[in-house]
């Protein structure tokens, strides 16, 4: 049987993970998602692989049993709330109808993903529907109930893998995956988040290395607010190609939240489209590269409904079908009279891309100036040379690389 380039692993059940009406995270970002993609003929002839829920051994490789029974009973609760110290019933996790079911299909499509290219039958997967990364062993946090990343790892771990790279560029730190690994040396964990001074979860600064014998595979690249797309992708390649390179993994596991963005509401990044769309071509690369193209991405946070998550994630499924998009394409109007039904007070996207300049300095030491005569910019520049080194210094003779060579 001929191995598929690319899987898209979706089922409309991921639209019953719907919290509160007021909540941020939404289904529809989902549905609007696929819609575009559609629209574009982005997912013509390509046949979608419709995931089963994740079953009780699976959720048990990273989840309590005390847990998972917390999720499975949550009802609604008057007053207080019924399980507080699970994390359900807050703000941030409100209980909603058939939580577990829908939390356990999130779960179930990462794990199709997994499968598809552990069994041979695909090289890249992606479910948008993914990227639960804070969900902890014993509670749900920052909006995710299971971890369905973890959960995909654990699994691969014992399915002929030793060697795990995962990715995490969402603007939150990918916290609930650097726990469940951190003392774990088949997994080198890197996610380059806002500055945990500044944003919740408050987590992901360069000393977090890892313990015990997976010191080195915990790697944290914390940038500040304000960071636009050259900036953001001069700290990308500066820090992931050479950690990748070393660690040597057998697939890349890529957390594609596209909270980064400079239009969404819960963070302070300015990356536009553009640069989102340079990332996932960038990961992309480095599994080809050092993964013989084994690649499994999944979605995360992205509270930009119509403008950002959208276009965004239809970027994602080209990259891993390898039908590219061009950032200047329009968008096609069917979507956008569809959007404007349901979105009224929404102005949508005329074009794929945001214009954003994606052009950026690579890294060259702690002793490079690269400065550009544009004080704003190489104020910026500079902020991210004292990001980088900081977790170079932190990890890369971990991993037996020179920090401060800009060829490691």
């Amino acid at each position: 049987m001929a191995t598929a380039t690319g899987t898209v692993v979706w089922t409309d059940r991921f639209l019953d993970y719907a919290w509160t009406p007021q909540h941020p995270m939404k289904p529809a970002r989902l549905k609007f998602t696929m819609a575009l993609a559609e629209s574009l003929g982005l997912l013509d002839g390509v046949e979608r692989l419709e995931p089963a829920a994740a079953g009780m051994a699976d959720l048990l490789r990273i989840h309590t049993p005390e847990y998972i029974e917390a999720v499975e009973h949550a009802i609604a609760p008057v007053g207080s709330p019924l399980a507080p110290d699970y994390g359900l019933g807050s703000q941030d996790n409100p209980i909603f109808p058939r939580m577990h079911q829908a939390a356990s299909v999130i779960v179930g499509g990462t794990m199709a993903a997994a499968r598809e290219i552990a069994e041979g039958r695909t090289r890249r997967a992606v479910s948008i529907g993914g990227g639960m990364h804070h969900a902890m062993a014993d509670s749900a946090s920052g909006f995710c109930i299971y971890n369905d990343a973890a959960v995909a790892i654990s699994w691969l771990l014992d399915n002929g893998f030793d060697r795990i790279a995962y990715i995490d560029v969402d603007v939150h730190h990918g916290d609930g995956v650097q726990q469940a690994f951190y003392s774990d040396p088949r997994v080198l964990t890197v996610s380059i988040h806002q500055h945990p001074a500044t944003l919740w979860p408050n987590t992901g600064w360069p000393e977090e290395t890892g313990s015990g014998a997976a010191a080195g595979t915990a790697i944290n690249l914390a940038v500040l607010p304000g960071t636009r797309d050259a900036q953001w992708l001069r700290g990308f390649h500066a820090v992931v190609p050479g950690a990748i390179e070393a660690f040597r993994p057998q697939i890349i596991i890529s957390q594609c939240g596209v909270d980064t963005h400079r239009e969404d509401p819960l963070a302070d990044l300015e990356l536009t489209v553009d640069g989102q769309r340079a990332a996932f071509l960038a990961m992309r690369e480095l599994a080809d590269r050092h993964a013989e193209g084994r690649w499994l991405a999944v979605g995360g946070g992205g509270y930009g409904l119509v403008r950002v998550v959208p276009r965004a994630w239809t970027h994602l499924l080209a990259t891993a079908l390898d039908r590219t998009v061009a950032p200047e394409t329009a968008v096609p109007q069917g979507w956008i009279d569809r959007v404007r039904v349901e979105a009224p007070a929404v102005d949508p996207p005329k074009t794929m891309g945001d214009g954003g300049d994606i052009a950026y300095r690579p890294w060259d030491g702690p002793g490079g100036t690269g400065e550009t005569g544009d004080v704003r910019i190489d104020r910026a520049q500079r902020a991210i040379d004292t990001a980088v080194l900081a977790t170079r210094r932190a990890t890369f003779g971990l991993l037996g690389l020179d920090p401060e060579d800009p060829r490691d």
